[in-house]
């Protein structure tokens, strides 16, 4: 019996490859067709993307295309040819509005570009991206059953973007560029002010604010050791029991000693 078995699974799978090849070669679309659907509902995107690429042209526009579209759309984003499905998707939005499909084309469209989005420390021209797009689509369906997928994938995606500014600005501040890591620092936390690095950010704008200070000529020693002193009331009006309380403290101590010579 176990042989038998495995001789028709044989059997099948080598019909299987026969009719995708031959549906391949076929002009018949209604052939590619039956062949695309059997090799999706199968699972083998792969083929079936194959057949599908064919078959677009003589179905783009046509009603008959909504099934062929969607399992094109959902075979792209099954085997993570995103920019292709996350393209597809949104033909398929734009295409056949009236579908029931289109919401869930809709948010698997934005889902697509979401996943474009690269880490943190490289070029967010994608991430921005897809937050517009998941924007977008919670704008469209506030009540959809994928709002609390859409509304995590936001979060997500505009984390990394904070992540992305406030790195920026402690860069500046690691190559020693103490004014633009203060400017940068400033303009993050006026534009994140409920950010989970809050703490940091205001640590390193006094940091900044410190080193800029302390390396000055004579003429801008005492105003900038002034303003450095604002900075660390800041960081500790913000949280007394700082993580950074002892470095904080030890600036405090040496600008306090700067500001005693002009005080003579």
């Amino acid at each position: 019996m176990r042989k038998l078995i495995s001789v028709l699974l044989v059997v099948l799978f080598f019909y299987s490859c026969s009719e995708y090849q031959t549906a391949l070669k076929k002009e018949d679309v209604a052939i590619k067709f039956d062949v695309a659907t059997k090799l999706y509902d199968a699972g083998k995107y792969s083929k079936a993307i194959r057949l599908f690429e064919q078959l677009a042209p003589a179905y783009r526009g046509k009603p008959q295309g909504e099934k062929l579209f969607y399992m094109y759309s959902q075979s792209c984003y099954k085997t993570k040819q995103y920019y292709l499905a996350g393209y597809q998707f949104d033909s398929f939005v734009s295409g056949y509005p009236k579908s029931e499909k289109v919401e869930e084309c809709a948010y698997l469209g934005a889902q697509s570009y979401s996943m474009l989005s690269p880490v943190y420390s490289i070029d967010q021209t994608d991430t921005f991206k897809a937050i517009e797009k998941i924007q977008g689509f919670i704008d469209r369906y506030p009540n959809s059953q994928y709002i609390a997928e859409a509304n995590a994938t936001s979060r997500k995606l505009n984390d990394k973007i904070e992540r992305k500014v406030y790195e920026n600005a402690l860069e500046y501040n690691r190559i020693s560029n103490y004014k633009s890591a203060i400017i940068a620092f400033e303009n993050f936390i006026a534009d994140y002010p409920g950010t989970a690095y809050k703490e940091k950010a205001l640590y390193y704008k006094l940091d900044s604010a410190y080193s800029l200070a302390i390396n000055s000529v004579p003429s801008k020693m005492e105003e900038r050791l002034n303003t450095a002193k604002i900075y660390y009331t800041n960081l500790v009006k913000f949280k007394p029991n700082t993580e950074y309380k002892k470095k904080a403290d030890g600036m405090l101590a040496q600008i306090d000693v700067e500001l005693q010579k002009y005080n003579k």
